[in-house]
């Protein structure tokens, strides 16, 4: 259902690093690029991630009760998200644990204040 996910970023560069340290440990390449603006995905693949400054030509801001989940392939692979999340200019907003039966989940937000989680359900979260 959903193509992909943009967040706004005040500084492009500085959560450029973030996102493809993030991107990396998923095996996702960023697939366009241009002023302003960049892309983690694979075409016809899942979900990806953009980040921009904002079209107006304002701020960007932090969405109240806004998150974008991160599939991991594992409880060890949401660790390593979590890691390089904090490791590369994030905060924590929960560390990786099980939320409920069958949910593992790491929470953080990048530079910008954007919060995002890394997360595991079923089987791989036991």
């Amino acid at each position: 259902m959903i193509g992909y996910v943009t967040l706004g970023t005040n500084d492009l560069p500085r959560a450029a690093v973030f996102y493809d340290a993030i991107a990396a440990e998923l095996d996702t390449p960023r697939m366009m690029e241009f002023d302003g603006f960049i892309a983690w995905g694979k075409p016809g693949g899942a979900a990806g991630i953009g980040l921009t400054k904002p079209f107006d030509g304002n701020a960007a801001s932090v969405g109240n009760g806004v998150m974008v989940a991160l599939e991991a392939k594992d409880k060890d692979q949401v660790q390593r998200l979590y890691d390089i999340a904090l490791a590369n200019g994030g905060t924590c907003e929960g560390p990786p644990g099980p939320r409920g039966e069958g949910f593992y989940a790491g929470y953080f937000r990048d530079p910008d204040g954007n919060k995002l989680n890394a997360f595991v359900m079923g089987s791989a979260s036991a």
